[in-house]
């Protein structure tokens, strides 16, 4: 199970991958993030952005098709995600799980969201 806190509650996606979206604060390009989970851990498998620019460094790996180059970030499995919302890209993140339903999290500007896995999902430990 997916666990989401954001805006003071904890809601729960029966999903066992899922894909993260969102508008780059100051290039304004789409960015794709697609993960897994795998073994209680958020597994990420691939990214994908629209260009570089400020903050965005498109690793050498990486391969254009489509209109953006996605590549697979060096990252471990993590035991949860924590998401902060600038403000300046006029909408949060873009959730979407394993059978296309989606939800926007985090739209307004120090919104944070918790990403993590739980059999129950419950408020996290602070």
């Amino acid at each position: 199970m997916l666990c989401i806190a954001a805006a003071g509650l904890v809601t729960a996606m029966a999903t066992t991958s899922f894909t993260l979206g969102w508008t780059h604060s100051v290039e304004q390009t789409q960015w794709e993030e697609r993960w897994r989970i795998e073994n209680g851990r958020l597994t990420i498998v691939s990214a994908s952005v629209e260009g570089s620019g400020a903050g965005i460094a498109i690793p050498e790996d990486a391969v254009w098709a489509d209109g953006v180059w996605t590549y697979r970030p060096v990252l471990p499995p993590l035991r949860s995600l924590n998401l902060a919302a600038s403000g300046a890209t006029g909408a949060g993140w873009r959730l979407c799980g394993g059978d296309g339903t989606c939800r926007e999290l985090g739209g307004e500007a120090g919104m944070p969201v918790r990403l993590w896995v739980a059999p129950v999902c419950e408020a996290p430990a602070e």
